[in-house]
């Protein structure tokens, strides 16, 4: 019987852990039915209320399950990565535990799957309900990456994926440094699009926070694109040009004597912008090595305390 294995990212959830399981069971009935069974990895993402206990209190409902508690909180995407080395199934997907996405879907991408799909894409059918400032940043996310990074990636992103496993091989040899979606993107299955409506979350806040949308920005487009040091060497080019052309007519100005001396705010005006131009491409390249660094080093993502499976 092939498996498909769940992943599931937990990080102050406690209250939502009897209702992901019992939803699971209603799930795990309806693969049973498609002649497929269920593997659950639930990963406690370092939480400090009851989620642990509350996995430990209630695993015993799906059989095959396993309980992965990290040291720390490392993050939901290095959460879901820890999870994605563990899984045996012969497909495998990613579901948040605030249960918003519908675990429905499961099912009908796996009848897609065993249909002979192989890369299998969720997107909302209507447009987003968060605040004003997340699609804002959505929106710019998803236009930025479509212009530098991969032009044929969906237009306003998606939210859930499911991988065959000749797939799930390369996203869990893949540098912990790369964005996942894309790179699953990136490898050329054409994907399966379905489309569904994502439901409010019922309590609690999202730990979706600002500084974890700015890394997956930085690690969208400097793990898959050399456009910003090519970017930022076009506009040192530039620059060095135009200044090459501004000290050329201040030497003409002086010759002729039209510029009697030159002039202490121009000088600190020139001195001033090519120094900042000079941190901002630094700070770039240091943004590249900085991941060579952390990729020979050979840091792990994140690190279990502890595994749990059902025997």
């Amino acid at each position: 019987m092939k498996k498909v294995s769940v992943v599931i990212p937990c990080f102050h959830v406690e209250e939502f852990i009897l209702p992901l399981f019992h939803n699971m069971q209603e799930v795990e009935k309806q693969l049973n039915a498609m002649d497929l069974s269920l593997e659950l990895v639930c990963v406690d993402d370092g939480s400090k209320d009851g989620t642990w206990d509350e996995l430990m209190k209630h695993r015993h409902l799906i059989k095959d399950t396993q309980v992965v508690r990290l040291t720390r909180n490392f993050g939901a995407i290095c959460a879901s990565n820890a999870g994605l080395k563990l899984v045996t199934g012969d497909a495998c997907t990613i579901y948040a535990a605030d249960l918003q996405d519908p675990l429905e879907l499961i099912p009908e991408m796996a009848q897609l799957w065993l249909n002979g799909e192989k890369y299998i894409t969720a997107v909302r059918a209507k447009k987003r309900k968060d605040p004003m400032l997340t699609r804002i940043y959505a929106k710019l996310y998803y236009v930025l990456v479509k212009l530098f990074v991969m032009k044929d990636f969906p237009e306003s992103g998606f939210d859930i994926a499911f991988w065959d496993g000749s797939i799930l091989q390369y996203l869990k040899n893949t540098s912990k440094n790369i964005n996942r979606s894309l790179f699953s993107h990136w490898l050329g299955f054409k994907p399966y699009v379905i489309e569904y409506e994502r439901r409010e979350r019922s309590s609690g806040k999202s730990g979706w926070t600002f500084s974890k949308k700015w890394k997956l920005f930085l690690d969208s487009f400097l793990g898959f694109s050399v456009v910003p040091i090519r970017f930022i060497s076009f506009i040192g080019m530039c620059v060095s040009f135009l200044s090459f052309g501004y000290g050329i007519l201040m030497l003409v100005g002086g010759i002729t004597g039209r510029i009697s001396e030159p002039g202490f705010a121009t000088v600190t005006s020139l001195i001033t912008f090519l120094l900042g131009l000079v941190i901002v491409m630094l700070g770039v390249i240091g943004e590249y090595l900085w991941r060579i660094f952390d990729e020979v080093n050979k840091r792990p993502e994140s690190v279990i305390e502890e595994i749990l499976r059902n025997e």
